[in-house]
């Protein structure tokens, strides 16, 4: 059977105990955090961390003496699997935010706590301080128009039993695939702009309307 040098490691924490003046709590661990003098540190025994694998080497007595072997993530250190994690996850929730953004309005309070949340994560990975101000979030877009491949099927059918130009020919020889790339291609090639603009000039209307009426009643 082979043999693997291993070395594995668990963290001390060390800590001190020291009194800061300072004009707020923020201000206070701020000090704190950014004073190197460590005279009077102690050793937590009582709080050691997790044993975990630093170095995995090929051969008996093998460290540092070459190539070290890439180490199975399930065997470092807890708290770097969960920050390797956070960051997938706060990949996986950016994603997700402009997925909804751009489908559908969210809820705004979904909305707040997303972009805080996108803010902090990314505040973490920098290691820089949580965004303290509120970010600001994007106004809600409001879908105008959905393209529905199911609707589009029912639109063959009617197309089929109509137009004798495509005679012979059945729903069901339409594929979904045909069905699904014809939609991407008109969303990408269709020009809404007209439409768009036409309808948000509606709606400036609407809101003005609305003001004017709820300013008569005041």
């Amino acid at each position: 059977m082979p043999d693997f040098t291993i070395e594995t490691t668990y963290h001390l924490p060390v800590f001190r105990r020291r009194t800061y003046e300072a004009g707020t709590l923020d201000e206070a661990c701020r000090a704190a955090i950014e004073d190197d003098s460590w005279d009077i540190a102690e050793k937590d025994f009582d709080s050691l961390g997790a044993i975990h694998i630093t170095g995995i080497w090929d051969g008996a007595h093998a460290a540092y003496a070459g190539p070290p072997i890439q180490i199975p993530e399930q065997f470092d250190e807890p708290v770097q699997r969960r920050a390797r994690h956070f960051e997938i996850l706060l990949g996986l929730l950016k994603i997700l935010f402009d997925d909804i953004s751009a489908t559908r309005p969210p809820s705004l309070d979904w909305l707040d706590r997303s972009v805080w949340a996108v803010a902090r994560g990314e505040a973490i990975l920098a290691g820089d301080a949580d965004p303290e101000e509120q970010i600001d979030q994007p106004k809600p877009s409001h879908v105008l128009v959905r393209l529905q491949e199911d609707r589009v099927r029912d639109a063959i059918s009617a197309v089929l039993e109509v137009d004798p130009n495509f005679k012979g020919l059945t729903p069901e020889a339409v594929t979904d695939d045909e069905v699904h790339a014809a939609c991407l291609s008109l969303a990408a090639t269709m020009d809404f702009s007209d439409t768009v603009g036409n309808a948000e000039f509606q709606a400036a209307l609407l809101a003005i309307r609305s003001a004017r009426r709820r300013s008569a009643s005041d």
